[in-house]
Formats: C-alpha cells, sequence, structure tokens
C-alpha cells in the first residue's frame, strides 16, 4: 500500500508539472497575476485545479468498479501510449514556442478591454479593494474568472484524461497528492515569473519530455502485471 502510494505521487507528480510548463492555463495564470493581485490570481488557478485533480481522480477510482481492473490496466497503458506518440509528435511538428503565449494574450487582452470599458475609474476600484477584506476579494470577479479559465481550460486536457487512467492504476490518493503538489509548483512559478517567464519556456522540449515521460509510464504499465 506505501509503495503503491509512493509510486502514484512519483508519477502524478513528474506527470504534472511536465505538462502543466507551458500549457495555456500556465500562460493564462502568469499573464492575469500581471494585472490583478497575484493572490487572488494564485488562489482561483490553484483552487480550479485542486478541484480538477481531485475530480479526475475519482473517476479514475471509479473506473475499475465499472469495467474490470484487467480492462482499467489496458486502457491506461493505451491511453500512456498514445498520449506518448500524440505528444511527441506535437513537439517535433511545433511551428514556435511563442504561438499559445500569443494566443492566450489575445483572449485575456479582448476579456480585459471589456472589463474596463464596463468599470468605474480606477481610483475607486483601488479604494474600494483597501476597505474590503482579503476573503471578499477572494470570491471577486478576478477569482472568479482566474477559476473559470483554468478549470474549462483543463477540462478535455491530456492532463486531464492521464490522471483519471493514472489513478484507476496506481493509489488514487497518492495521484491526487502528486497531482496537487505539480499544480501549486507549476501555478506559483506562472503567478510570480509572469510573462517573462513564460516567454522564456521552450514548448518543443517541453512536449518531447512529456512525450518521453508518458511513453516510460506505458512501457512500465505494460511491464506490471494487472
Amino acid at each position: 500500500m506505501g509503495f503503491s502510494l509512493i509510486e502514484g505521487f512519483t508519477k502524478s507528480l513528474a506527470m504534472t508539472v511536465l505538462s502543466e510548463i507551458g500549457d495555456k492555463t500556465f500562460f493564462a495564470a502568469a499573464i492575469l497575476a500581471m494585472r490583478h493581485p497575484r493572490k487572488i490570481v494564485l488562489s482561483g488557478c490553484l483552487s480550479a485545479l485542486i478541484v480538477m485533480t481531485i475530480l479526475s481522480a475519482t473517476l479514475g477510482w471509479a473506473a475499475p468498479n465499472l469495467i474490470s481492473r484487467k480492462w482499467a490496466h489496458h486502457v491506461t497503458t493505451v491511453l500512456f501510449f498514445g498520449f506518448g506518440f500524440w505528444t511527441l509528435w506535437e513537439g517535433i511538428k511545433g511551428d514556435g514556442d511563442a504561438e499559445e503565449l500569443k494566443e492566450v494574450e489575445e483572449k485575456l487582452n479582448a476579456d480585459f478591454k471589456t472589463d474596463k470599458r464596463g468599470a468605474k475609474s480606477k481610483d475607486d476600484d483601488d479604494l474600494k479593494k483597501q476597505q474590503r477584506s482579503f476573503l471578499l476579494q477572494l470570491f471577486s470577479p478576478i477569482f472568479l474568472k482566474a477559476f473559470s479559465i483554468t478549470f474549462f481550460g483543463e477540462w478535455g486536457d491530456k492532463s486531464q484524461i492521464a490522471t483519471i487512467a493514472m489513478a484507476s492504476d496506481e493509489d488514487p490518493f497518492g495521484v491526487v497528492l502528486g497531482g496537487i503538489l505539480g499544480q501549486a509548483l507549476c501555478t506559483t512559478a506562472a503567478v510570480i515569473g509572469g510573462k517573462s517567464l513564460a516567454s522564456q519556456i521552450s514548448e518543443k522540449m517541453v512536449a518531447l519530455s512529456s512525450g518521453v515521460l508518458f511513453l516510460v509510464f506505458g512501457l512500465m504499465s505494460l511491464l506490471a502485471d494487472p
């Protein structure tokens, strides 16, 4: 049981870090943190990622109760190999490291301009923020925006499906702990480092590293007993 938890934790942590660095939600957190209070952005993004990780691991934990553990193991193996080759192909054919950052930035710029037109003066907003407690700010439109962008950005992503598959074959508690720690590390780095850090990340190298890691997990799953 202890070894299974550690194995699930280690795999989930490695997979999450390599999958989330340079991801759209990573860039979104970096850009949002440049325009809004970092504490609020970090709280919103992390809350969404924690909810998503727990939800995905729960689905994976329930999978063996719907189909046999043997079939769940085989499906997990196929998914790891599939994601591995898919991610390697994306890394090899990548047209440029800045494309995804530019796409996210353009979308957030459009949203920011819309919000700015409908808002009151900056001085009034700053005064109100000072008068409000952090708890009230925590559930402000900024928090909800960071939460929704991150949550729906991760929905159906490779990392979510990989977490579901991993939790069906490993200790789900270890998968949750590793996933949350990985998300916390990446999101904190994005919020603190901002756009300067995001723009220096080589998506090609991250994609190639992620692809190799998925293939290693697939090979380990293939050689392991169901």
